[in-house]
């Protein structure tokens, strides 16, 4: 009971003092001097049920980023490639070639993956290296459905797509001149009447629905980008957050570079949809004890022993079926908020913080009145809402399509309905497995790891210590990650403690660096990277 206890007054003033409560440690050795140290890598965590600290600092980042570029009256140009940028993508094209001439040669399997080790480490060290976008490239072999839109839509205006990112100027009578941009909210359809976010009819609540709305969310939000910059007509910039509505639906806060009008912005959200061409799921073949078994590398059936047809086959099926209708259709309900916002208002700091609000909450988590505890109808909605969706497929790979007679793309042994490890079934997702924070490629030109390196620049500066571009010399340190129940770890309380004092040490540095640079003899709290 003691030893609990410390832990969690570590952890409370780890917490005061914004350090991750969950660091992973590391043996971080100097190949100059043999000198080794044990150092606690903050764990990075978004959630703040899993560390507040880390999770604060990702919200700051966040809020940073859409500062930067919601309101810009420049194009975005991204920053020069560095001379080690341009050496792994050179070594990665060396590395493609070696592999294509090893399978060529036909060289044994261990090779192989040993090369394939080698091109996931360069990859890896690509990505840490700020380039956005991948390099590996998806097979082709894709199906598509006509795109033929549905009779039930309505048709979009087209026009003459300009090259830029940067929305229209607006002159007063008085000659100022104003580049406004927007805050829109979008929502999905009714599902049944709620009252303080709980159904009044549980019964008649369309809870199928829902989940399906909700696992498809992120594909409707596609669609609306793309038929959002048809209409503009230039490349519309846009950085967005998820977050549940109290009813627990998910809707997406969207901030917008540029402005449209309202009658076409109303217009672009009534003729945006998704269609899901995937197997009809209206007869359920395998439930309870009769369940589909492995055999022969397949799923069968358990009284027939005839194999059930795979995916790509019941797509097949689908595909030559010309009266054939998509599962599921998802659209946004009528009900839509747009506000124009100008830049350097309060209203447009307001609306970067109601952004980012909920970014470090997940979306099962309770909102509004739940937050308080003690709502059983709410907590009872919440479980309906999770039932529904444990036999909903969530993917092409998801186990639940056992139950309607097809075998999952990429079948393997074990896979069982009902129990799919997809983030869409679980509780902290609500159906909703996508990215919480949705950020156009051009929206400032800089990622976030672009813009956590300018914070920790930012200290290094401030203390004197250089540029903090690289912040250790190429090469001098080796770090290697130190095992779960490794001695040289230490205790987890001492491992908090010791972060605890050198993040005092550090705002102590800091704050007589700011005092000197001020010359007025004084220190006061700054505000740690």
């Amino acid at each position: 009971m003691l030893r609990a206890v410390t832990r969690e007054v570590a952890e409370e003033v780890a917490i005061a003092a914004g350090v991750c409560i969950r660091p992973i440690p590391y043996r971080r050795v100097d190949v100059r001097t043999g000198l080794a140290e044990v150092v606690g890598v903050p764990c990075g965590s978004t959630m703040e049920a899993k560390c507040p600290p880390c999770a604060r600092r990702a919200r700051q980042v966040r809020r940073a980023q859409c500062r930067e570029g919601w309101h810009r009256e420049s194009e975005p140009v991204p920053a020069e490639a560095t001379d080690d940028q341009r050496d792994l993508m050179i070594a990665r094209g060396h590395l493609t070639l070696q592999r294509e001439e090893a399978v060529h040669a036909g060289v044994d399997a261990d090779a192989l993956r040993d090369l394939d080790l080698t091109i996931d480490a360069v990859d890896r060290q690509i990505q840490a290296a700020g380039m956005v976008g991948g390099v590996s490239g998806r097979s082709g072999g894709g199906r598509s459905r006509s795109t033929r839109r549905r009779q039930d839509a309505p048709d979009l205006p087209r026009r003459v797509m300009r090259q830029t990112t940067i929305g229209r100027v607006f002159r007063a009578p008085d000659g100022k001149t104003f580049r406004p941009s927007m805050f829109v909210t979008l929502t999905l359809p009714s599902y049944g009447r709620v009252r303080g976010g709980v159904p009044v009819n549980p019964a008649a609540y369309d809870y199928g629905r829902a989940a399906r709305d909700a696992v498809h969310f992120s594909k409707l939000v596609d669609r609306f980008v793309q038929n959002l910059r048809r209409v503009a007509g230039f490349d519309v910039q846009y950085f967005a957050t998820v977050e549940p509505q109290r009813r627990l639906a998910p809707h997406l806060h969207i901030a917008l570079r540029g402005t449209l009008p309202r009658a076409e912005l109303r217009q672009i959200i009534a003729a945006t949809y998704h269609q899901v061409w995937w197997p009809p799921t209206d007869v359920v073949r395998f439930d309870g004890d009769r369940l589909p078994v492995w055999s022969a590398g397949g799923y069968v059936d358990p009284a027939t022993g005839e194999a059930l047809p795979t995916w790509d086959e019941a797509l097949d099926r689908l595909g030559s079926d010309e009266d054939a209708e998509p599962l599921h259709v998802t659209r946004f309900g009528a009900q839509f908020d747009a506000q124009g916002v100008l830049s350097g208002s309060q209203d447009a700091d307001q609306r970067v913080r109601y952004l980012t609000k909920y970014l470090t909450k997940s979306l099962g988590d309770p909102v509004g009145d739940a937050a308080e505890g003690g709502d059983a109808a709410r907590w009872a909605h919440v479980g309906r809402l999770v039932e529904a969706l444990r036999y909903e497929p969530c993917s092409p790979a998801c186990a639940n399509w056992l139950r309607f007679g097809v075998q999952p793309k990429g079948a393997k042994a074990g896979m069982v309905p009902g129990r799919c490890r997809g983030k869409a079934h679980k509780p902290s997702h609500l159906g909703y497995a996508g990215r919480r924070v949705l950020v156009s490629r051009r929206w400032s030109g800089r990622t976030r790891g672009d813009h956590l390196r300018d914070r920790r620049a930012w200290v290094m500066e401030a203390l004197g210590l250089g540029d903090g571009g690289g912040g250790e010399e190429p090469g001098r340190f080796v770090w290697v990650p130190v095992a779960a129940g490794d001695p040289v770890a230490g205790s987890r309380v001492l491992r908090l403690l010791r972060e605890v004092a050198r993040r005092q040490r550090g705002r102590a540095a800091l704050a007589e660096a700011a005092s000197r640079s001020r010359g007025d003899g004084t220190a006061e709290e700054v505000v740690t990277a």
